[in-house]
């Protein structure tokens, strides 16, 4: 009876340090893993939302403008009558982020 009692410690010694060893490589794998994914994710170029509206109205107020320009090139060169208005446009507020949403 002794025999099987020992038997069965030693192996219940066995399955615990491999569950304990097998929880450190789980560990270590995941924190490696996160670690890529963060150099991966650095290496790109990413904006912020806040950025791309900012260049997005700049483009659109760029592009009146080469509008009107383009209007007023032709009315000097007498192509066509053009009527050269300069309008203001305001840029639009940034959309409110959805309930529950985060940054």
């Amino acid at each position: 009876m002794q025999s099987e009692n020992r038997f069965f410690d030693d192996l219940a010694k066995l399955v615990n340090g491999a569950a304990g060893t097998v929880a450190g490589m789980t560990r270590e794998f995941e924190a490696s893993a996160r670690e890529k994914a963060k150099q991966m994710v650095g290496g790109l170029d990413f904006v912020s939302r806040e950025e791309f509206e900012a260049v997005k109205t700049m483009a659109a107020a760029a592009r009146q403008e080469v509008e009107e320009l383009k209007a007023r090139i032709d009315a000097l060169e007498g192509k066509a009558p053009a009527v050269v208005t300069r309008s203001v446009r305001t840029p639009r507020a940034p959309k409110a982020a959805p309930p529950g949403d985060t940054e």
